[in-house]
């Protein structure tokens, strides 16, 4: 087995989802790389993350620019609220320091045009997370239509809802912010379409909304959306963070793939079910696929073989930024009512 350095990481975020990173998903690591620099503007944060990493005082800071300039490190994982991605980028770029980074890539369509040449330019590696590829009930629908049982894909059906009625049970900021689901959910749901159909987005159109009548969030916070691939598969995307229902929350959101032998699907279950007519309705539930690494923890081992020169992995920044045109064309298609072409967004920011 090859023999690889341990990798030194400057970690931009301590509290929330930074914490899970810090205390769930590194630790599987260790033996390959280790967090050498912890930045986070809330004190409390980084003081109970940096304790946990029993990180010296000096290697802790609320000040980014300043953890850049005094931390040596092969690689800075950002995870913080989006806007402040662009800032975070052009700090890393400027150092030579190669990216791992949370999605979205930014929080407007501006600010990814803008990381996608800063990355571009100075030539480091940015990745970004789109963990719920690399689920075992996704990879195994990927495998059903891989294996071309099923045939070719006709339209993909897409639901994510979750019950974040009470301001703050979706963390604070995604209460605040514009846009939150298509920012901070359809993000992952337009990626796996892409994923899904195995092609990327042409065309998109529908709307987001926040109902007059809820007092959780100040932005938009449901969303339905129709999208034509450019290989011809249809996809329809219903999304709503206001579920007093039926729930197809985090890790259980419903995919239905039809195709011309058949079905395939995902639900609340995790069960990948198949459904098949020749004169009759026939299904099989397919075993999941076990992947070494999966969610996020499959994301790291990827990156991590990236900077050994391995292959690219498929969520390289050049690949993110055709799901972020998606995100950001539905936010145009709402507001101006007319159907996007994302396919011209995507070829604007890699000109």
């Amino acid at each position: 087995m090859t023999s690889f350095p341990k990798r030194k990481c400057l970690m931009i975020g301590a509290g929330g989802m930074a914490s899970a990173w810090i205390r769930n998903f590194f630790p599987r690591f260790r033996q390959r790389m280790e967090i050498v620099g912890l930045v986070d503007i809330n004190p409390d944060a980084l003081r109970e993350s940096g304790d946990f990493l029993n990180l010296e005082e000096s290697k802790r800071f609320t000040d980014m620019a300043i953890a850049f300039e005094k931390v040596d490190a092969d690689f800075c994982t950002i995870v913080i609220p989006p806007a402040f991605h662009r800032d975070a980028v052009r700090l890393a770029a400027g150092k030579g320091m190669n990216i791992l980074s949370e999605k979205p890539i930014a929080d407007s369509w501006e600010a990814c045009l803008d990381i996608v040449k800063m990355v571009r330019t100075s030539g480091v590696k940015m990745q970004v997370v789109q963990n719920y590829r690399y689920t075992s009930r996704i990879l195994t629908v990927k495998e059903v239509l891989s294996s071309d049982r099923l045939g070719r894909v006709n339209y993909i059906i897409g639901r994510f809802a979750d019950d974040y009625r009470q301001r703050g049970a979706w963390g604070a900021f995604r209460h605040e912010i514009p846009h939150s689901l298509l920012v901070e959910g359809a993000i992952h749901h337009f990626d796996q379409i892409r994923n899904l159909a195995g092609a990327d987005c042409e065309e998109i159109a529908g709307w987001e909304w926040k109902p007059y009548w809820q007092q959780s969030f100040d932005g938009e916070c449901c969303g339905l959306y129709t999208a034509k691939m450019v290989n011809g598969v249809m996809a329809q995307y219903e999304g709503n963070g206001l579920e007093g229902g039926q729930a197809n929350g985090w890790h259980h959101e419903f995919y239905r793939v039809e195709c011309e032998l058949g079905s395939v699907e995902v639900g609340n279950d995790n069960v990948v079910r198949v459904y098949e007519r020749n004169h009759n309705l026939r299904m099989e539930e397919i075993p999941n696929v076990r992947p070494t690494f999966e969610g996020h923890n499959g994301i790291i081992d990827q990156f991590l073989n990236w900077l050994e020169d391995a292959p690219e992995p498929e969520t390289v920044i050049t690949d993110n930024i055709k799901s972020a045109a998606m995100l950001f064309s539905a936010i145009q298609a709402s507001q101006s009512g007319s159907l996007v072409n994302v396919a011209e967004m995507v070829t604007e920011a890699m000109s």
